[in-house]
This record gives structure tokens, C-alpha cells and sequence, in this order.
């Protein structure tokens, strides 16, 4: 699925939004009590109550679930946000677009806060995570070709005293050189001191950059936390709309 989890998930996000903004054009003040508007209240019900399984699954030891069979964390996280948006796509069908109460709205506008912050959430997660990843590929390659050099240059004292002497310059000096360019040997025919300066100044760069990520993924505890509250007062507001529901009276039209 993760190929087409892109055009999936844009899809879910677009039939959201195009029922939201139905409210602006189209009423129909019976459809949440017909067949069809029950059938799809009940079906979003569940939908929003299935991403519980997430908060469940991953709180289970990896040894247990491997051992026992029981779905992946990632497997769980991909339900999870499926399952949030399509349940939010069919609980503003219900609706027919219809503000009838308070509670209705509220539920609505949570609904509609909870699957959105999560898919922008989940994508924002993954692009930081695939940069992190990337990032660390080319140290990973760098500290190799460091390692390398290095051992030139024990077996060239010559090139390692003209290194000492430009060291005063600062390894900037050679800072116009591409990280990619160094990473894949494109700076063999070069001396010694000249790739250990360069690749030292591009190590430096690209842990730079990781630290800023990993910075940045930190600072989405505070999304999380949003994402979470939301989430909580989505189940309290859905209690209650089926309470009210059975309290009053269930009416149906044909």
C-alpha cells in the first residue's frame, strides 16, 4: 500500500474537504434520519472508534506481537489514519449538512480538526523521517571516505604536515565542493589533505542538518498532544451524540 498511499490518502483528504464545504450549498434537514443517513452515521461511528486499535497495538512488547502474530506498529499507524479519515468523510454525509444542534457542530469540527491535524501529522513525520534517513546515508558514505583519506594519510606524512599548514585557513576554505561529489569518490584524484578538508567541512554540514531534523521532530510532541486532545473530545462528543440519539428518540424517514 504504500505506493498508492499518497493518491489514497490525497483522495480521502479531497472527499473531506468536498463534503465540508457542502454545508455552503446543499441541506437536507431528513437525510440523517433515513436509512441511508443512519447506515453511514453508524458505519462513521465505527470508523472513528477502529483508530483506537493503534493506541492499543502499540503498546504491545515486539517480542509478543512477532511471536503471537498480531499486526505491525506500521500496519496499525496506516489503519489508524484510514480508517480516522474515511470515518470522518461518512459522519459529514450523515450529517446531511445540517446544523441542527450544538453538539452536532462540535462534532463535526472535531472531526474534521482530528483526521486533518492527523494527515498533516503523518506527512510531515515521514518527509522529516526519509530526510533524516537520507542525510544519515551520505554521513554514513563521507565518514567512509574520511576513514579512507585518514589512511593516506598516515602512509604520506607529507601530505598530513601540508594539511597542519592549511588547518589556520579554517575547512571552509574548501566549502564549494559538493557533498555527493565526495561521497561517491569523485575527489579520488585529489591530494590526501585536500579530501580529508573537504570531507570534514561536509560531515559537519550534514550533522548539522540532522540535528536541525531531529530538532524538528521533537517539536512535533506539541501536534501530538493537539492531535490526542482532539482525538479524546471526538470520543466524548460521539458518547454523546448517540445518547442523545437514543435519549430523544430515533426518528426515521424513508
Amino acid at each position: 500500500m504504500s505506493g498508492r498511499e499518497p493518491l489514497v490518502l490525497g483522495g480521502l483528504v479531497a472527499l473531506l474537504l468536498v463534503a465540508w464545504l457542502g454545508f455552503f450549498v446543499h441541506t437536507a434537514p431528513r437525510f440523517a434520519g433515513s436509512i441511508w443517513g443512519v447506515g453511514l452515521g453508524v458505519a462513521g461511528g465505527l470508523l472513528m472508534v477502529a483508530p483506537l486499535g493503534y493506541s492499543i497495538i502499540k503498546r504491545i512488547p515486539r517480542r509478543w506481537r512477532t511471536r503471537n502474530g498480531s499486526p505491525s506498529t506500521q500496519v496499525a499507524l496506516d489503519w489508524h489514519v484510514y480508517t480516522g479519515l474515511a470515518g470522518a468523510v461518512f459522519g459529514l454525509l450523515h450529517s446531511g449538512h445540517q446544523f441542527g444542534s450544538p453538539l452536532g457542530i462540535a462534532l463535526t469540527a472535531t472531526s474534521l480538526v482530528v483526521a486533518l491535524s492527523g494527515y498533516v501529522g503523518r506527512q510531515l513525520m515521514k518527509r522529516v523521517s526519509m530526510e533524516v534517513r537520507d542525510k544519515r546515508r551520505v554521513l554514513t558514505g563521507l565518514e567512509l571516505a574520511y576513514r579512507r583519506t585518514a589512511g593516506e594519510l598516515a602512509a604520506h606524512p607529507e601530505q598530513a604536515e601540508l594539511l597542519r599548514s592549511l588547518l589556520p585557513f579554517g575547512p571552509r576554505l574548501f566549502a564549494f565542493a559538493g557533498r555527493k561529489g565526495i561521497a561517491s569518490g569523485a575527489w579520488s584524484g585529489l591530494p590526501a589533505g585536500t579530501r580529508a578538508l573537504r570531507l570534514s567541512d561536509a560531515i559537519s554540514d550534514v550533522e548539522y542538518d540532522i540535528a536541525a531534523h531531529e530538532a524538528l521532530k521533537r517539536r512535533f510532541a506539541i501536534w501530538l498532544d493537539v492531535h490526542v486532545v482532539a482525538g479524546v473530545l471526538l470520543y466524548v462528543l460521539l458518547a454523546l451524540h448517540v445518547w442523545a440519539a437514543f435519549r430523544f428518540g430515533l426518528r426515521w424517514w424513508p
